[in-house]
């Protein structure tokens, strides 16, 4: 999923610039008299056979203009010399920061995957930039060359199975109460002589369980399996609970008032039983509140 590998990306940005950067420091000539393009190459060649797998590698001028042909393995992305650069942001702020720089992800022109550049300037003696050096290598393998480790990226993987079975079942789950309280409800409810209440209370029940079951679905696959947490929505987790507990409390609720008129008719000695059950959604309510009240709170933690 595009979302969790740019969520996973910002994680270990840090790791991943730390290690291309390094390659480019090991390898590339900086503070010559008169850096020479040969040398440069010959640097170059040399991380192609540190990095596994990589797009391109090339080399601007200090104008932004590319002064070799890509480098790479896909006889497809060759070429590349003469065009301007100077637009791109690792092109920019690795002039303006003076440093190796890692840019955004951003659609390759050469593949149309999420990609990832970074740029290494190099200086003259005198302190005058006279190139970049560029590595273009794909968002998905940038992943696996900086996650801590292979075992946990599989343990991710794990994860976001399970939990996509989890969702589908309960999923499952919501459909069924659905489809049985739109058929107590048609079955039972509506006649055309007669209306039963008491059935359209069964079926109300088993749709406002519908509707908090798959609430809390639809937040177990968003953060879970497309990883949209709450760093990009930080009240969507609070708002599920809202939702998933008032859909408890209304269901309950109304179970109450069903067993309130039940024992008013039949037996009037087990109402006490329906007071207990108001009780329990009152203190519900109550802790609903009190959750509510907090929130603004762990904000701003």
């Amino acid at each position: 999923m595009v979302i969790r590998e740019i969520q996973q990306f910002s994680e270990v940005r840090a790791r991943a610039r730390a290690y291309l950067c390094y390659l480019f420091t090991r390898n590339m000539p900086n503070r010559l008299p008169e850096p020479d393009i040969d040398v440069i190459s010959s640097g170059l060649d040399k991380i192609v056979h540190e990095v596994e797998d990589f797009e391109a590698l090339y080399l601007l001028n200090y104008k932004g203009e590319q002064v070799i042909d890509n480098i790479t393995n896909d006889p497809h992305n060759k070429g590349g010399m003469g065009l301007n650069r100077s637009a791109k942001s690792y092109y920019y702020r690795a002039v303006r920061e003076r440093r190796c720089v890692l840019s955004d992800p951003y659609p390759s022109s050469l593949t149309n995957d999420l990609t990832v550049t970074a740029s290494f300037p190099i200086y003259d003696d005198q302190n005058s930039l006279k190139y970049i050096a560029c590595i273009d290598v794909s968002l998905e393998h940038i992943l696996k060359i900086a996650h801590p480790s292979s075992l946990q990226s599989l343990f991710g993987k794990t994860s976001q199975v399970v939990y996509s079975v989890f969702s589908l079942s309960l999923f499952a789950i919501a459909l069924l109460l659905l489809f049985n309280g739109m058929r107590s409800l048609f079955t039972h409810g509506l006649q055309f002589d007669l209306l039963d209440i008491k059935a359209m209370f069964e079926s109300t029940i088993l749709i406002t369980l519908s509707l908090a079951i798959f609430d809390l679905v639809k937040t177990i696959f968003e953060e879970e399996v497309l990883g949209r947490n709450e760093r990009d929505d930080s009240t969507g987790m609070h708002k599920t609970m809202v939702r998933f507990l008032g859909s408890i409390i209304i269901a309950l609720a109304i179970e109450a008032l069903m067993l309130v008129f039940k024992f008013a008719i039949i037996d009037a000695a087990h109402i006490l039983y329906a007071v207990y059950l108001i009780g329990g959604v009152t203190m519900l309510l109550f802790g609903l509140a009190f959750y509510l009240k907090s929130l603004p709170q762990k904000r701003d933690l």
